[in-house]
């Protein structure tokens, strides 16, 4: 367990460090990125969608770092030889695929922090209500990252470029289009959708849990149910199909 998770560090580490020295705006443009939806809200729904979108902003932050750590990452180091040398190593896949999630997660929290500071400005935070917060987030990282990976494992020999098109486009259709920066109460009587995707799930868990939409304990409990089964699920699928030396 030890070398788990000292080896997924130290690919955590070559992957972030790098980019943050050659780059240190990398960290800044990740928050742009994701507040960029809020300006519109905020000029077409009014002020009072900006709480639901600052919601939906720190989901997307998690939603898009977890697509594309691994489909980008993992075919961008197939392209420079990256991957050959860690197959060389007696790296174990499940450190691999833990180290490249764990780069992205790690640029991302001054935005995150950045989105919760807004947040706690209406005064919806508590003690409770944040760790309930961090935990939701921390699964929808574990669901998104490991159903992109295990993508990427099928498309071992598709070019670097066709598989960003594919993060981009699963990141738009997980983050947009579901009830990430707007409210599901806004679906009417397709609400129910919400919770087939986790990123859309995880946003009801969080607004349920700072009041900002009423969710019954069933309801919440039903919620967590399918965001862990979903995660366990393609954790499970990753750890068993993951195509590593064979690739």
């Amino acid at each position: 367990m030890s070398k788990f998770i000292k080896d997924s560090l130290i690919i955590a580490w070559m992957k972030s460090y790098p980019d943050l020295k050659r780059n240190p705006l990398t960290m800044m443009l990740l928050a742009l990125i994701s507040a960029i939806p809020l300006f519109f809200m905020v000029i077409f729904a009014g002020g009072g969608m900006l709480i639901h979108g600052i919601v939906g902003a720190m989901v997307s932050t998690i939603g898009f770092i977890g697509v594309a750590s691994a489909i980008g990452e993992i075919s961008w180091d197939k392209y420079i030889k990256l991957r050959e040398m860690m197959v060389a190593m007696p790296v174990h896949p499940l450190s691999y695929a833990m180290g490249i999630a764990l780069a992205p997660l790690l640029l991302s929290i001054p935005s995150l922090l950045l989105f919760g500071a807004l947040a706690a400005t209406w005064g919806i935070f508590t003690p409770t209500t944040l760790l309930w917060t961090i935990a939701a987030l921390f699964v929808c990282w574990a669901a998104m990252s490991s159903m992109s990976f295990l993508i990427s494992t099928y498309l071992i020999k598709a070019s670097p470029w066709l598989l960003n098109q594919i993060s981009n486009l699963l990141g738009i259709g997980l983050i947009f289009i579901p009830p990430v920066y707007y409210p599901e109460t806004m679906l009417g009587s397709l609400s129910w959708i919400s919770v087939v995707f986790p990123t859309s799930n995880v946003a009801g868990l969080i607004r349920a849990y700072l009041g900002l939409q009423t969710l019954s304990q069933e309801a919440i409990m039903i919620r967590w149910l399918i965001l862990i089964a979903t995660t366990t699920v393609f954790v499970v699928l990753t750890s068993v199909k993951a195509r590593w030396r064979e690739a």
